[in-house]
Formats: C-alpha cells, structure tokens, sequence
C-alpha cells in the first residue's frame, strides 16, 4: 500500500511539472518565472530550500547525536542565511533585474570575475544535489522493501526530478514547492502529534533532552571551542548567500517587497519546521533505546525512517513519506537548475556560443539540465560520506570565493575589480591549503579561506590599480 501511495504522489509531482511547463515561453519564464511570483509561493519556494534530505534525515541524526551544538550550521545558520538574504541582498539584486547570480559579478566586476564565480558556484551544488539523490535512493530503498536498491532508486528519482525540471523550469520548481511545503507540514506535525504521544507529550520529550544535555547550543572553553563552532555557523549562514537557486527563489517575485518578505517569511518557518525532525528523532530513543541506540551508533540516517515503519499506523507512514519525498524533491529540483542556467547564462553565452537567440539559450539550458544530472547521479552513486556532511562542504567554496566579492560590492563602493580578484585568489588558495595539510589547529579551514578573502578584497581595492588594463574585457 505504501509503495503504491509513493508512485501516485510522483506521477501527481511530474503531471504538475508537465502544466507548469505550459508557462514557459522565453528562458526569462525558465530561469525566474517571469519574475510574476505571488507572497504565498515565494514563501514556499524559500522555505523549500533548505528542507531536503539533510534537514529531515541529517539534522535530526546529528541532534541525537551531538545535540544543539552540532547542528549550529543547519538549521541556525541556514534560517539565519534565508533571512539576512532577504532583508540585505534581495532589495539590492532584485533592482538589478539580473537572470543569474553570475550575472551580478560581471556588471559589478568584469567577466574574468564572472567566470570564476560560475565556476566556483557550479562545483558546489555537486556535493548538494548528491546529497538529495542518496536520500531519494534511501527512500525508495525503503517504501519497497528493498525490492528496489539504493543504486536502481537513485536512478529512478534522477530521471523523476529531470523530467519536470527539464520542461518547467523554475515555474515547476515553484508550484510544485508550494504543494510539497503543504505536505511537508501536515505530514510532520502528523507524526509529531503520532509520536509525542508515545513518549508522554512534547514537555516530556522536551525534559528528557535538557537533562540529557541535549538542549546546550554555546560550547564551554575557550577559543579551541568557539573558533570551530563560528565557523561552522558562518559556512551556510554566508556561505550559502551567493548561491543561485537562493537567488532565483528571491528574484522570481513579482515586485521587491514580496522577494523581501518571502526570503524572510521562508527563513522562520525553516527554522521553526526544522525542529521537528530533531524532535521525533529524540523521541524515538526514548520509545526504544536499545534499537534506536544501535542505529544511532551504526546508521543515524535510518533512525527516523525506521521510527515510522515501526511505530506508527500506514496512514502516518504514507503521509511521512510523502513529506520527505517533498522535502527532497523540492531541493533537488531547484539545485539542478540553478548551476545548469548558470553554465548557459555565464560560460556558454559569454565565452563560446555568444550569438544565442532566446530560443536557441531555452533549448540549451534544458540539455545542460540532463547533462549536470548525469553528473550528479555519478556523484551520488560513488558518494562515501553522510548527507549531512555532503550539504555542509558544498557551501565551504562559496564562501571563501564568492560572498566576499558579493557583499562588498553591494555595500562598499571602493570595492573593484582588483580587490575581488585577490580576494577570489588569497580565499581559495588558504582554504584549499589549509584542507590539504591539515594542520593541527582549532581554526577551520574555511573560516581561514573567509579571513583571507576578506583582506584580499580591502588590500587589492585600496592599493593603486598598477597593471592599467582593462580588467572588463
């Protein structure tokens, strides 16, 4: 019964994606919607961001494991992401009526700029979109038995994801967040509702976890305890900015106000949503402490889903797997797009096929769709780390290249073209450093690369532009 439910809420997401398509007339239509979202799907679509197989299957294993202060980049960092990006960048990008984030780095910067910060952008939605590909093979691993493998539903939920995204576009990827974010929440305050009465009520959960220290969030020490716990907080919380889907979702709105009060709307319902995997998955140790003790130890990204098939009635069962196929369909669907209009808008239009009509870039960024999820497939197939590990480096490139560069170009006018260069040259190159010797200090390796690109910018703006070419062609 369970499997037949999760074949008819997939055949129910592509037929969406199918209408959706019918919107789509220009490349406008498939990179931001027209820019003729309204507040209720913008809100959706933001909070959908972040709500993918790490929120669901990762934070909620790193609570029971770590308790609040190991999940301080996500969901702390990721809501506090969603809302400085609404409030501090939405305003600005949104005026510049831009088709992507790279766009923003030429028209600020030059295309040497431009190009790098593609680059840089692309590689990290790999380690993402991965991430939500190994738990759609999870989960269909799961709702059939075992009948299907991991591999074989990796495969089956790629090609589910690329035929609506291919053909809609971001009008897919809207409308079908806004369905998926109403299933996501019934199905999880279900399941809490469910559960919580097994254990005695939320305040008995609640309890049990701060007399477990599950509850403390600010380390005790001194700096070896705070440096790493900053900046595992400031990766997705700037790290994250300069991202394209997060730039699309904002600049799809209809007017300014609504991409402002949409980020921001869609940051607190993440923040406040994102409790409740860690609430269920606390609840099952409590339920049954000696299995779910085991998987805590063998398998964390099992415990939730095994919480549901064992203790919880079919309907409960169908409405969980439903939200978690929402929650990562409705991630992996935008991460897809957004580095595969990246490439056509960026590289492609600018550096080798620079006579695209509009017809010609729409044609085009839907083979590159394929193409980036023929990549991701083959990323997730040979993937040997957690999903929440996955998310968590895709965002450290980002912010040691790209927000740097992003911010003090919007808010600093002395910030050029030279300054964003060193600041690209001087993060990357200690972050990646710092990665590869691993050397014994408390510092992490990104927080280094963001230091670095921070002096990079101020030192290379401030100093006399000595080499006078033009920077911009």
């Amino acid at each position: 019964m369970l499997i037949w439910f999760v074949a008819l809420y997939l055949l129910l997401s592509i037929g969406i994606g199918v209408y959706a398509a019918t919107r789509v007339h220009n490349a406008r239509d498939f990179v931001v919607a027209g820019r003729n979202l309204p507040l209720p799907i913008v809100t959706a679509t933001v909070f959908a961001t972040w709500f993918g197989a790490e929120t669901v299957l990762g934070i909620s294993a790193t609570f029971v494991k770590e308790g609040l202060s190991g999940v301080v980049a996500d969901p702390f960092g990721a809501s506090l992401c969603l809302i400085i990006a609404g409030l501090f960048f939405a305003p600005l990008l949104y005026r510049m009526n831009l088709l992507t984030i790279g766009d923003y780095y030429r028209q600020r910067y030059s295309r040497t700029v431009e190009l790098l910060m593609t680059i840089c952008i692309m590689v990290s939605y790999l380690g993402w979109v991965s991430a939500q590909v190994v738990a759609l093979g999870l989960v269909f691993n799961i709702v059939s038995g075992g009948a299907v493998s991991e591999p074989t539903g990796m495969v089956i939920s790629t090609a589910i994801v690329l035929a609506y995204t291919m053909f809609g576009g971001m009008w897919s990827v809207a409308l079908l967040d806004f369905v998926q974010m109403t299933v996501i929440m019934a199905g999880m305050l279900l399941i809490a509702y469910l559960v919580s009465g097994q254990v005695g009520g939320v305040v008995q959960v609640v309890q049990q976890a701060s007399d477990s220290g599950k509850l403390k969030f600010f380390p005790h020490g001194g700096f070896e305890v705070w440096i790493p716990f900053i900046g595992a907080w400031l990766t997705m919380m700037l790290g994250s900015i300069p991202q394209q889907d997060v730039f699309q979702r904002m600049t799809s709105a209809k007017d300014e106000k609504t991409a402002v009060r949409g980020s921001v709307l869609g940051g607190v319902l993440y923040f406040a949503f994102a409790f409740v995997p860690m609430f269920l998955a606390f609840s099952a140790t409590l339920i049954d402490p000696k299995v779910f003790g085991d998987l805590i130890q063998s398998n964390t990204q099992m415990v939730l889903p095994t919480l549901i098939l064992q203790h919880t009635p079919v309907i409960a069962q169908v409405f969980f797997f439903g939200a978690l196929l929402s929650a990562i369909m409705s991630t992996a669907s935008a991460t897809l797009l957004a580095p595969s209009v990246m490439f056509t808008e960026n590289i492609l239009k600018h550096f080798a096929l620079k006579n695209m009509n509009d017809k010609q870039m729409l044609k085009t960024m839907r083979i590159i769709v394929v193409a980036f999820g023929g990549m991701v497939l083959w990323s997730a197939l040979h993937a040997d780390t957690s999903i929440m590990k996955m998310v968590e480096n895709a965002y450290k490139i980002t912010l040691v290249g790209a927000f740097v560069p992003l911010a003090f170009g919007l808010y600093w006018q002395r910030a050029n073209t030279q300054g964003a260069l060193l600041s690209i040259a001087l993060g990357l190159t200690s972050w990646l450093l710092m990665e590869a010797i691993h050397p014994a200090t408390y510092w992490p390796p990104q927080l280094v690369g963001l230091l670095f690109g921070l002096l990079g910018m101020v030192v290379g703006s401030l100093l006399p532009n000595y080499l006078r070419r033009d920077w911009r062609a």
